[in-house]
């Protein structure tokens, strides 16, 4: 069987993120006895500069993007819409924040380690979007881990610290020097990109092709 090794560049409040590995899922479910994937998450941070209280999500928007708020609030109906066609639930009420993930990604870093990071990543996306909670809180990091059968302590001390801080910000500096500005970003056998949460059909048909060159 012919492996895949698949990196997706990704930030917990990123919707599309979301989206996008609904939809490789798929894929991957698709190309079952095909192909063998080699999934890591790698960090990307949307909000590296927001305090730690973030910052209303709806306003936020409005000012990164210089939309209005009716704008905003139609984006996030077709993102919700898109979700339920996908089975996951998008909660998004005018009160949700947004929040600097770079805690998140340092957890998710060690959970690689331990094998459970697409599980842990997929906990942290419902804890953000589906429970509207922080997904840089150590309580929320510790539950979501402990959800996953990861020790919690240790999660703890590793936010209370500042390990794999120099290994998130080495990650996150190579993917944007590989021109990479926003995410999610596919990038498969360390040679080729896929940009966007893209449609199932899109993801066969380059694993099919990329496998096929191989």
């Amino acid at each position: 069987m012919t492996a895949i090794r698949l990196d997706i560049v990704s930030d917990v409040v990123c919707p599309w993120c979301v989206i996008g590995y609904k939809r490789l899922e798929l894929a991957m479910q698709e190309l079952a006895g095909e192909l063998q994937f080699e999934i890591d998450w790698q960090p990307f941070e949307l909000n590296p500069d927001l305090p730690p209280e973030g910052e209303n999500a709806t306003e936020h928007l409005m000012r990164k993007y210089g939309i209005s708020r009716e704008q905003a609030e139609e984006n996030r109906g077709r993102i919700a819409a898109i979700g339920r066609e996908l089975g996951f639930e998008f909660r998004a009420g005018d009160d949700r924040r947004i929040y600097n993930t770079f805690d998140a990604h340092r957890v998710l870093h060690w959970a690689r380690e331990q094998g459970r990071q697409t599980e842990l990543s997929l906990a942290l996306f419902h804890a953000y979007f589906t429970e509207g909670r922080n997904p840089s809180d150590p309580a929320v990091l510790r539950e979501a881990a402990e959800a996953q059968g990861l020790d919690g302590a240790e999660v703890e001390a590793i936010v209370a610290s500042d390990r794999y801080a120099q290994e998130v910000r080495e990650a996150e500096q190579c993917y944007v020097a590989a021109g990479i500005r926003g995410v999610p970003a596919y990038v498969i056998n360390r040679q080729y990109l896929i940009s966007g949460g893209q449609e199932p059909a899109t993801f066969i048909q380059a694993f099919r092709q990329i496998a096929a060159e191989a």
